[in-house]
């Protein structure tokens, strides 16, 4: 006998990651419980974090960590149905002002995620093409912890967007969404020995 699936409403998602120990990825009405990073994975996005955070600060940019959502309206081509979605980026970027929501961002300028062999797949196809659909959206990274390798998505004028694959020690990111930009060294650092 099958169990009829749950769907959540969006306030029914939002009061239990409030209260919940585990966080919540939420699609169109579906929960899925989000797994603990490794060492790599979190001094990685530590690196990132602290960096973007040193330079953005004073400014009105904000930088936050894995426990911040990014909400996405997902509007189907026909018109009559929508879709919400909320992800936990490992570290963004939001310089909106009208970015007022407490538990959550609409308008992330920068996501950034550190591949995990679990979640790699879904950042690379699902999340990439739900994180395009984010207007003010100017730069998605996928930073690799088993290897120095690092895919930077970014959007250019109208709409467009292109890929940069980083693979050299000697490479460096340039984040032009916020204006900085990061040796591998800096990402890597106690991960790899350059």
């Amino acid at each position: 006998m099958q169990s009829p699936l749950y769907v959540f409403t969006i306030e029914e998602y939002l009061k239990l990651e409030q209260t919940s120990d585990i966080r919540h990825e939420y699609f169109d009405g579906e929960v899925f419980a989000m797994a603990g990073g490794s060492k790599e994975h979190n001094i990685i996005t530590l690196n990132v974090a602290s960096r973007l955070r040193s330079q953005l600060r004073g400014s009105s940019c904000n930088v936050f960590m894995s426990d911040m959502k990014v909400k996405i309206n997902l509007i189907s081509a026909n018109q009559n149905t929508n879709q919400t979605i909320f992800y936990y980026p490992d570290v963004v970027v939001s310089c909106d002002s009208e970015d007022k929501d407490r538990y959550f961002l609409n308008y992330p300028c920068l996501i950034i995620e550190v591949l995990s062999p679990s979640t790699e797949t879904i950042d690379r196809r699902e999340k990439l093409i739900n994180y395009k659909k984010i207007a003010n959206l100017q730069e998605y990274v996928l930073i690799s912890q088993e290897e120095v390798k690092v895919d930077v998505y970014r959007q250019h004028e109208l709409g467009k967007w292109t890929i940069q694959t980083l693979i050299n020690k000697d490479d460096k990111l340039h984040l032009d969404s916020v204006g900085l930009i990061l040796d591998m060294a800096d990402i890597y650092e106690d991960v790899f020995t350059f």
